[in-house]
């Protein structure tokens, strides 16, 4: 592995199509989540399209991600899932990134086949989960993926789900290879992610966080994987826009219009909060899949208080 990739001509800047939002949406379900419901899936990709304003939304799309809960996904659903999303967002222009994350090696290889073949543009690939391993072992894993299609592999950098860290130091032997294009980084750490696009500056590093958008992209970042953009896909994609843009006063307004929201989707675990808040607003039933439950009345309160201040009127 090692031989392999220091032979590569590192990427002198971020890949272009990654600079923005993207939106980590919701796996819509039907009545009590016994199937994908479609019809509202393609609502809410095209409303990702759209913006809440009608003044255009988000650079991209993630399905089958933490938000869109892919560990209840069974196999033939997911495929389902990655296919209608491409089939519904590229003629509007957005790029699909795919989940394709798993703690066993082979499954993820297979996952990113498989999500090469329908269409995807990009895939997700979250840290492995629950085996923890080591720094080479986080290396192998990701660079077996990379070598394994077509697709740019986006690297999701997130401890607290998965009980282990890509080290900054790991990001940067798997920034060599060619397929390896970008990191989310859900962190929480300015000193990581700094670090990170300060060792590749040819990786697109994104947020992972939206209350960290800001602070990530005044070090180095170039845009989010947004759980709020589900609900302000204009707002978030013109936040990040500002400030790249060096409209920085600009986008801090944006940021603190939605900080109060950002906050109570996150007041119990991601995405029972940002469900609820879809329901109050007509857009989801707001089902989800055990082991994810229905949001407390505190949750729901917290939302209620919180959507108006943002913009938003349930």
């Amino acid at each position: 592995y090692h031989r392999r990739m220091t032979t590569q001509s590192p990427r002198l800047a971020p890949d272009p199509r990654l600079r923005g939002a993207f939106t980590a949406i919701v796996t819509p379900w039907t009545e009590g989540g016994r199937s994908i419901d479609h019809d509202r899936l393609r609502a809410q990709v095209e409303f990702q399209a759209r913006g809440e304003d009608g003044r255009g939304g988000v650079r991209g799309i993630v399905v089958s991600g933490t938000t869109g809960e892919s560990p209840t996904l069974e196999h033939d659903e997911y495929a389902a899932l990655v296919r209608a999303a491409v089939a519904i967002a590229k003629p509007l222009g957005l790029i699909v990134i795919a989940g394709t994350g798993s703690n066993s090696t082979a499954h993820a290889v297979a996952l990113q086949k498989q999500a090469a073949a329908l269409g995807a543009d990009y895939a997700l690939s979250v840290n492995p989960y629950y085996n923890k391993p080591t720094q080479e072992g986080l290396y192998r894993h990701f660079a077996t993926q990379a070598d394994a299609s077509g697709l740019g592999v986006m690297l999701y950098n997130i401890p607290g789900r998965t009980g282990v860290a890509l080290a900054p130091e790991t990001v940067a032997r798997l920034a060599a290879h060619p397929r390896v294009v970008s990191v989310k980084e859900a962190t929480g750490s300015t000193d990581s992610c700094g670090e990170i696009a300060w060792r590749c500056p040819g990786l697109a590093v994104l947020s992972g966080d939206d209350s960290m958008t800001l602070p990530f992209m005044s070090v180095g970042a170039v845009g989010v994987v947004s759980v709020a953009s589900n609900l302000l896909p204009g707002a978030t994609q013109r936040m990040v826009d500002d400030y790249l843009a060096g409209r920085h006063s600009a986008a801090l307004e944006t940021h603190r219009r939605m900080i109060g929201l950002i906050k109570a989707l996150f007041h119990e675990t991601n995405p029972i909060p940002v469900k609820a808040a879809m329901r109050l607003l007509g857009r989801d039933n707001g089902q989800l899949r055990l082991p994810m439950t229905e949001a407390s009345e505190a949750t729901i309160t917290k939302l209620r208080q919180a959507l108006e201040p943002a913009g938003l009127r349930a």
